[in-house]
């Protein structure tokens, strides 16, 4: 790396900085840069201390990237970033987010798609892994996640702790059973240090191009999202979920009937959470009304609830719960009014059963930023990351978010 790692200024009294407008459009005062090198691609997780951690692509210039990551020890500052060694062939792409997790025993695997066009598929990626051994010291060569030599395209990938400490990830790849359109989505475990093991195909028609989501609830089942291709055309959200450790995984089944019919990619995936009171889902459907919903299955009712707007022109949601089992949904939404191509940050709140509480926008109406990722803290606030384009180059951006 031809640029020197730089210290992440941040300021206590800039990091807590909430916003108390309870339904706000304006831009947050406490927008924070987090480098001055141009990046894209956020995403927030823990470590196994319980530290926020936040990773990104840094674009240090227009032929050289590298997978970065920074923690936060005491919820004030970041860390001094960690430059992942031969991460050099990264694609960035929002949906199909470089990430980071971080096993109980200590160890941590970085993951990133790479560009792999071919006579088959131009767009088709792969994912490699790295581990890490010695809180992030050094790292091991980078490794494919799959050594089968059938397999061109792996994207659009998502990984989660199990309850045995391992990590999972299901992943969209092209090697189906079907001669029918869409990927296939395959799942994998790590085996103690020895990286992604026991791969099968557990799903398919996969619409090819939107994220996934693998979600762990607090029983240890084992949930799977996707957006699906049913009857040939129509390509709605769909969910299928392992109760016995992933050995089986039920019929996919919709979230919700929005009925898209779309010969395309949205680029668009879904989301997926949990409280207390029952799992909690949101999504962007262009269906007959178009936009991002949010929906849930509260324990006790048979049926999942009627879907929610969350926006009309909203896109890319992510959720996550806070401490007190309430909500919080992020999305990117595009702005109307504004004379030249922009996009908007949303933000909003729901308590524990789903009920809408707040609504605002945390950047201005004449900025593009889009891919939201969020981060509860405690009770009263979440950590908001994204990207924001200025002067033609990408630059990560991020807000503590008070949610009262």
């Amino acid at each position: 790396m031809k640029n020197a790692m730089l210290l992440i200024l941040i300021t206590a009294s800039g990091l807590f900085a909430c916003i108390n407008n309870k339904n706000s459009d304006a831009s947050s005062q406490s927008e924070l840069l987090l480098d001055s090198i141009p990046g894209q691609c956020p995403y927030l997780t823990k470590d196994n201390k319980g530290n926020i951690v936040l990773s990104w692509v840094r674009m240090n210039n227009d032929s050289s990237s590298a997978f970065c990551y920074a923690v936060s020890k005491d919820g004030k500052t970041l860390g001094n970033p960690v430059v992942i060694p031969n991460s050099g062939d990264i694609q960035p792409h929002g949906e199909n987010l470089p990430k980071i997790i971080f096993k109980p025993s200590g160890e941590i695997i970085a993951l990133w798609g790479a560009s792999n066009p071919g006579a088959k598929n131009k767009y088709a990626g792969l994912v490699s892994y790295t581990q890490s051994f010695d809180e992030g010291k050094t790292w091991t060569d980078p490794s494919p996640l799959t050594n089968d030599t059938a397999s061109f395209d792996q994207r659009y990938y998502d990984v989660a702790l199990l309850p045995d400490g391992e990590a999972a990830i299901i992943w969209l790849d092209n090697r189906k059973t079907s001669t029918k359109e869409g990927s296939a989505l395959y799942f994998a475990k790590t085996e103690g240090k020895s990286g992604f093991r026991n791969e099968r195909l557990i799903s398919q028609q996969c619409c090819p191009c939107c994220r996934t989501d693998l979600f762990v609830d607090s029983k240890g089942s084992i949930h799977a999202l996707y957006r699906g291709i049913i009857e040939d055309s129509i390509r709605d959200m769909v969910h299928t979920v392992s109760t016995d450790g992933a050995n089986t995984f039920t019929a996919p089944k919709r979230i919700n009937e929005d009925n898209w019919v779309i010969n395309g990619c949205p680029h668009t995936g879904p989301t997926m959470t949990e409280n207390k009171e029952g799992l909690h889902y949101a999504w962007y459907t262009g269906g007959q009304t178009a936009g991002s919903f949010y929906k849930q299955t509260l324990k006790g009712k048979k049926d999942s609830e009627k879907p929610e707007s969350i926006s009309r022109r909203g896109s890319h949601p992510q959720m996550a719960t806070l401490s007190n089992n309430e909500i919080v949904v992020v999305w990117d939404e595009l702005v109307e009014s504004s004379e030249k191509p922009s996009k908007k940050i949303g933000v909003q709140k729901r308590d524990m059963n789903g009920k809408k509480l707040l609504n605002k926008y945390i950047t201005s109406d004449t900025s593009l930023s889009s891919y939201p990722v969020v981060y509860g803290i405690d009770q009263a606030s979440s950590l908001v990351a994204y990207t924001t384009r200025k002067a033609e180059k990408n630059y990560i951006y991020y807000q503590v978010v008070g949610m009262e």
